[in-house]
């Protein structure tokens, strides 16, 4: 996936900030992708360039709020309907976890005792997401993508759980 599309998706979404997107990063692609303002910015330099998006507004402290442009748009479609997707996937922690058989039975349950604390709080924290979306009320684009973030979340927590059980000693 590609920080230039995502960027994209969430201004055909809405207008926004660099902020408001590092925001709405965190709040549902957070399950997919990562993106800190160091990355957000740069990138919707490139896109403005590109034409894709352009400046709508302006706010305090030089703030810019920028949206999506017709041409923009039509990328985002292409890029949704037309190109074959990326489907190779690069994660540090499924490796790890591809890898833990390697270790002694205390050194794997250390491992999975660690993992299973991140997953659980990420899982906690989506869930927190979901409550503030339905609070909220209204349709929001993203809810089924939170959604499944919390399902696969808490099947790698179930996973973990029982991989813990199988290294008990």
């Amino acid at each position: 996936m590609s920080l230039r599309y995502s960027i994209l998706g969430l201004l055909a979404r809405t207008p926004s900030t660099g902020y408001e997107l590092t925001q709405m990063f965190d709040r549902s692609l957070r399950t997919s992708w990562h993106a800190s303002h160091s990355q957000i910015y740069p990138e919707l330099a490139k896109l403005e360039h590109a034409g894709l998006v352009e400046v709508i507004g302006r706010g305090p402290r030089r703030s810019k709020t920028y949206g999506l442009t017709n041409p923009g748009r039509e990328e985002l479609r292409r890029w949704l309907v037309e190109a074959e997707p990326d489907r190779a996937q690069r994660n540090e922690s499924s490796v790890r976890l591809f890898l833990t058989n390697l270790l002694d039975p205390t050194d794997r349950r250390t491992a999975y005792e660690r993992d299973l604390s991140h997953v659980e709080k990420e899982l906690e924290e989506l869930k927190g997401v979901r409550r503030q979306l339905q609070d909220e009320g209204g349709a929001e684009v993203f809810a089924p993508q939170v959604e499944l973030g919390i399902r696969v979340d808490t099947v790698i927590r179930d996973w973990l759980r029982e991989r813990i059980e199988d290294a008990a000693p």
